[in-house]
């Protein structure tokens, strides 16, 4: 379904929205949702987006957010960016 698609329904829902039942509500909702999470994405290929999935599973992060931590790492690492210093005197997690 494509953002045309999706602006209009959610209009037509906005304008008869005492005709609307609830499940097609959180239906078009979500599709809203996902549209807006994704909205600017970049493309890749079929295994790169399986990949970036799996990683945004196991972190726990969204896709975009996946993809800006992926390269944040990188520009640090091949130093584009200062690399995040941990305070000295801030607390950590765990012991040594």
């Amino acid at each position: 379904m494509t953002v045309i698609d999706t602006a209009t329904l959610l209009e037509d829902a906005a304008n008869q929205i005492a005709d609307v039942s609830r499940p097609d509500l959180q239906i078009l909702l979500r599709r809203a949702v996902l549209l807006l999470r994704n909205s600017g994405s970049i493309a890749f290929d079929d295994d790169m987006e399986e990949a970036l999935r799996d990683l945004s599973g196991e972190f726990g992060k969204t896709r975009n957010d996946m993809i800006r931590f992926i390269v944040r790492e990188w520009m640090e690492k091949n130093t584009y960016l200062p690399v995040h210093n941990l305070d000295e005197d801030g607390e950590v997690d765990g012991s040594a």
